[in-house]
């Protein structure tokens, strides 16, 4: 595989005044150029941080303590804030998760596309229009012209989300960040967007880095998917190891908890019983034990499971993978295609 980013054993963590919260611990990935990554897990499992440390976007209380990110040869780790500028919106593109925030509401959209197409390029001001409207018409906004002397207000939630998209891809990036991109978007709106993100990565050729707790989506956009879960990386593999091979309980958990289309309307999903862990203070072995299912002694200890390898590109950071382990988890086969099959449907 080409590599184009390289995540080794990232740890950040952000100091308060009740103690440090350790958001991501020991995170490991790596996306190939032209791939499409989906991370998913519950909210506050260390996502979004993971992504806001790689652009080095973090707040003034967190810091990276550990680990290096290499983007396409370099060690983002160790450039200066005036480097990163270099990087963000040229190379790496991101979408915020609110589109109803994301855009300055006192500025015409042309505006904020062009100040950003400039401040990378150096092209002048009529081909930076120029090439906002090829963009707005590439991401699918009607009438382009007219709509860059418009203020964000005049948008709707889906053409906002559009808009940043366009702003996003406008100097085409090598990598897009795409942090819950239909977040507070309609059923009809969300399926419109992803189905845009997957025609744009065919189009462009870029890799995509999808964030999302939606397994629907991933299943149908990404080649490759990471779950995480209390800052860490519980099971890293293709989309097929995920959904038909599982390896950690806690995928399996939120495959059951996927709606399933061909159920009896009298069934009832299967929640994930119980609270994510407290980062203030991280359990020492596995995470997941106080709701696992199939949780032994040793997941209680101090040492957390080791990375097993399953096969090529398929890992997954629990005991039950150990050879002396007789216990086996069922691969939740039929939630996983309806999973993918009900993505389909929604983007079509």
């Amino acid at each position: 595989m080409n590599k184009l980013l390289e995540v080794n054993n990232l740890s950040t963590s952000f100091y308060t005044h009740v103690g440090e919260v350790q958001a991501v611990r020991n995170v490991s990935f790596t996306l190939g150029k032209g791939e499409a990554l989906g991370i998913v897990g519950e909210s506050g499992s260390g996502k979004s941080i993971t992504m806001m440390s790689i652009m080095r976007l973090l707040s003034e209380n967190g810091k990276i303590k550990t680990g290096n990110i290499i983007f396409d040869g370099k060690d983002l780790s160790s450039y200066t804030e005036k480097e990163m500028e270099k990087i963000r919106g040229f190379e790496i593109g991101m979408i915020f998760q609110d589109p109803m925030t994301s855009l300055n509401p006192v500025l015409k959209v042309g505006e904020q596309l062009i100040e950003h197409l400039i401040k990378h390029t150096k092209i002048n001001s009529t081909e930076a229009k120029g090439k906002a409207i090829d963009m707005l018409k590439l991401v699918g906004i009607p009438s382009p012209e007219k709509r860059l002397d418009q203020y964000p207000h005049e948008f709707s939630g889906g053409m906002r989300q559009r808009v940043m998209i366009a702003m996003a891809l406008i100097c085409s990036p090598k990598l897009l960040i795409a942090d819950e991109p239909t977040t507070a978007l309609d059923v009809t709106i969300q399926a419109q967007i992803l189905e845009l993100l997957k025609d744009l990565k065919q189009k462009l050729g870029m890799s995509i880095i999808l964030i999302t707790h939606d397994l629907g989506v991933v299943a149908d956009i990404c080649n490759k998917i990471v779950v995480m879960y209390g800052g860490t990386v519980v099971e890293t593999g293709s989309k097929r190891d995920i959904f038909y091979n599982t390896k950690h309980p806690y995928t399996l958990g939120l495959l059951r908890s996927v709606p399933n289309a061909k159920s009896d309307i009298k069934d009832k999903l299967i929640p994930i019983k119980g609270t994510p862990p407290d980062l203030l203070n991280p359990p020492k072995g596995c995470p997941f034990t106080p709701r696992c299912e199939y949780a032994m002694k040793v997941c209680n200890e101090a040492i957390r499971p080791e990375t097993f390898v399953i096969s090529q590109g398929h890992e997954a950071a629990c005991w039950l993978n150990h050879n002396m382990c007789n216990i086996k988890i069922v691969s939740p086969k039929e939630v996983a295609l309806d999973a993918r099959e009900e993505s389909i449907t929604r983007s079509k």
